[in-house]
This record gives C-alpha cells, structure tokens and sequence, in this order.
C-alpha cells in the first residue's frame, strides 16, 4: 500500500516537477534553497518508492 503511493507521487513528481539533471549548467553547489528543497524532496519520494 505504501510503496504504490509512493510509485504515484514519483510518477506525478516526473510530470510536474522541474529536472535538474537535465541542465548542463546547474550546479549543486549554487542551488536556492528552494531547488535544494525540491531535490531532496524528489530523492525522498525515489528513495521510497524503490524500497
């Protein structure tokens, strides 16, 4: 039960959500607080989804 919700949100993450890995020029380092934000609670999700 909990792991098909989490498959959900990280299906809807995929569709909504920005990429950063897709960015060339992106880097980790100088990342707002938002999109550090947004990437841990995108590897939160990813992270549940595969346990």
């Amino acid at each position: 039960m909990k792991k098909s919700i989490f498959k959900t949100l990280a299906k809807i993450n995929k569709a909504v959500l920005p990429s950063y890995s897709k960015d060339e020029d992106f880097d980790l380092a100088k990342a707002s607080k938002l999109q550090m934000a947004l990437i841990g609670y995108k590897t939160w999700i990813t992270k549940n989804a595969l346990d």
